[in-house]
């Protein structure tokens, strides 16, 4: 049985061109990528240690391999995070004691007044399991009539459920592609395992394969400008700032507009909403 660990360095593996490594080309292959004794060879390890560790039969590699592995790979800073956090939850260092538990869902006052500050913008405090913890009118405005917040009587609307099991999010987010990504990712820095594994489980059956595809893949997300098709007609580019509020495993997103079309738009919803400041506890 494989380990997350394990599937990171083999799919990143798989992506990888011998070519652009400056490795020969060795004609067709049963499966696509590098071969694990060139990435060996890079990595200054055994092709018997590497094949261990991708299926799961070595669960504690040393912080020099897992470095090697990184620059073997080329990974980005992003990547090196996420293979970093990989091997804690493979070592067992975050291995879950309890059965799965939904997160804590409260935000702090202090942090509550600072998302009050920030009206008429768009602004939410969410976690990586994308729970809308609380939001500013100017976000509520924005996504009106999207279907993110229909369900929202008196329970926690969720970005990541709606991205994928509500159809109107196909429609919603010119990019949805990055956007599933990107949500299917952040499942793996949940405030804690059990959190994780109690969202994921919940989720999966309706999320089909378009999540659990995306999960094992461990693509770290491109995120750049927010492209949103708006009910209301404009098509809305939006720039992303995030805080991070690291002693909740919550965070501060605000949304600005990315250009002056956008910002007439913007301003046009939120003006009947502004001040109305919505959490969720």
């Amino acid at each position: 049985m494989g380990t997350p660990l394990g599937d990171f360095v083999r799919a990143k593996r798989d992506s990888i061109q011998p070519e652009s490594l400056g490795l020969p080309d060795h004609g067709r292959r049963r499966s696509p990528g590098l071969r694990r004794l060139d990435l060996a060879a890079r990595a200054g390890i055994s092709v018997e240690y590497l094949t261990r560790l991708e299926q799961g039969r070595d669960r504690n590699p040393s912080v020099a391999v897992v470095h090697a592995l990184a620059d073997a790979l080329s990974l980005t800073p992003a990547e090196r995070d996420h293979l970093r956090y990989l091997t804690k939850i493979t070592g067992g260092e975050c291995t879950a004691h309890h059965r799965p538990v939904p997160p804590p869902r409260e935000v702090r006052p202090t942090v509550l007044r600072t998302l009050r500050l920030l009206e008429p913008g768009i602004a939410a405090v969410t976690n990586r399991l994308g729970d809308v913890l609380a939001r500013t009118g100017g976000f509520e405005a924005v996504m009106d009539g999207t279907g993110l917040l229909d369900a929202d009587d008196g329970g926690t609307p969720n970005l990541t459920r709606y991205v994928f099991t509500d159809p109107r999010a196909r429609t919603l987010f010119a990019d949805w592609d990055d956007v599933a990504d990107a949500q299917a990712f952040d499942l793996w820095h949940a405030p804690s395992v059990e959190n994780s594994e109690w969202f994921t489980a919940e989720l999966a059956p309706a999320a089909g394969p378009e999540l659990t595809r995306r999960l094992h893949r461990h693509a770290v997300p491109r995120r750049g400008i927010l492209r949103l098709r708006h009910p209301s007609g404009p098509e809305l580019r939006l720039e992303r700032e995030t805080l991070e509020l690291e002693a909740d495993a919550q965070q501060l997103v605000v949304l600005l507009p990315a250009d002056e079309e956008a910002a007439r738009a913007v301003e046009r919803l939120a003006r009947p909403r502004q001040g109305r400041l919505r959490a969720i506890s």
